[in-house]
């Protein structure tokens, strides 16, 4: 699927755009920019962690004067309506008309809002993504979902917006907490046990001394890789509809256990903790081959991930949580299961009383 440019770099298409990766990337972001999203003006939407950091690269890169960049609070606590209200406020308040592209600078949370910003912003202009987190270059910033969070859960408002391109620079994971390194194999772990059994192999193979270099060799070929098969399953179902339901593998569980920790965990973090839990689920419906829980926990382990609820997390306000999930179905909240590492089984369908158990039975375990 993937293309070699002249630079080393790779170039993924996802139906109407590329996912455009290569070291040092960043740096030559502006060409890809002014081809895939011309613009009069262009504004970045960034986090405070990450602006100081890159947003002067990309700004000095575009057309002087007519670039701004606009930040908001690092974290899961930022995606929120107020943050969007502030956003659209300052565009307008700036003057940005429809001939503005607004380029998402940051990790998952970052490019959830600014991507729903521009979706909605003047009923919608031009974006590109350039992820800084690893989770948010292998999974986050591809297949054009845009949202917020609200009290009720994770992304419960937001809309479908392809970006015009993605940029991927794995040098930025320099600059990277090993933390959300280790949250970002989340992701990577899971496309390999619902997609590519010889991938999930390859990260097992390579872990921990895969987050040991995030710049080499090795961290490059997993991000193309995870790129491919996100890809992949975004360009056979963009809207959710069929095939891409199999990438929420871990999420309805994994949701839910991270909104009610309070985002205390990151978000790779609570997944890891749903795929070990649903991959236990499947195993008790008579779906997911015995023993897949324990091959999945132990690479999750070795990623340095957790795979269990935190203690002072209340597994009945959980399954509540999940109930409010919008993958649930005419009130029954439904799980994108595996049958065996590299094989998806989406739509499942499972008793509260059955994931109750299961949690309650995870509790007394610790």
């Amino acid at each position: 699927m993937s293309t070699t440019t002249a630079h080393d770099s790779f170039a993924v298409p996802v139906g109407s755009y590329e996912v455009h990766l290569g070291t040092g990337l960043l740096d030559r972001a502006a060409e890809i920019i002014r081809t895939a999203a011309p613009a009069h003006r262009y504004a970045i939407i960034s986090d405070e962690n990450v602006a100081p950091l890159y947003a002067a690269r990309v700004r000095d890169a575009l057309p002087s004067g007519h670039t701004e960049l606009f930040t908001i609070p690092a974290g899961e606590s930022g995606k929120t309506r107020e943050q969007w209200a502030h956003l659209t406020d300052a565009l307008l308040a700036a003057a940005f008309g429809r001939d503005t592209t607004i380029l998402a600078l940051g990790g998952g949370v970052v490019g959830d809002l600014a991507g729903f910003v521009a979706a909605t912003y003047m009923r919608g202009i031009p974006f590109v993504q350039l992820p800084t987190t690893l989770l948010a270059m292998i999974d986050a910033s591809i297949g054009g979902k845009t949202g917020i969070d609200t009290p009720a859960g994770k992304n419960l408002v937001g809309a479908f917006h392809r970006p015009r391109a993605v940029i991927a620079d794995p040098a930025v994971l320099a600059t990277l907490p090993v933390n959300h390194l280790r949250s970002g194999l989340a992701e990577a772990i899971k496309h390999g046990a619902i997609a590519d059994a010889a991938y999930f192999l390859k990260i097992d193979d390579s872990l921990p001394s895969l987050l040991a270099d995030p710049g080499d060799e090795a961290m490059r070929a997993l991000i193309l890789r995870s790129v491919e098969i996100k890809a992949s399953i975004v360009m056979q179902d963009e809207r959710e509809g069929g095939i891409r339901r199999n990438l929420n593998f871990g999420h309805t569980l994994g949701h839910a256990i991270e909104s009610e920790s309070g985002y205390s965990l990151l978000h790779g973090e609570a997944i890891a903790v749903g795929m070990v839990l649903e991959a236990q689920l499947g195993e008790r419906l008579g779906i997911t081959a015995p023993g897949t829980a324990l091959r999945l926990r132990d690479t999750v382990e070795r990623a340095g991930l957790p795979h269990a609820v935190p203690k002072q997390l209340d597994p009945h306000r959980i399954v509540s949580a999940t109930r409010g999930d919008k993958k649930a179905r005419e009130g029954i909240v439904e799980y994108a299961l595996i049958a065996e590492i590299g094989r998806a089984v989406a739509g499942v369908r499972a008793p509260d009383e059955t994931v109750l158990e299961l949690l309650l039975q995870d509790a007394h375990a610790q």
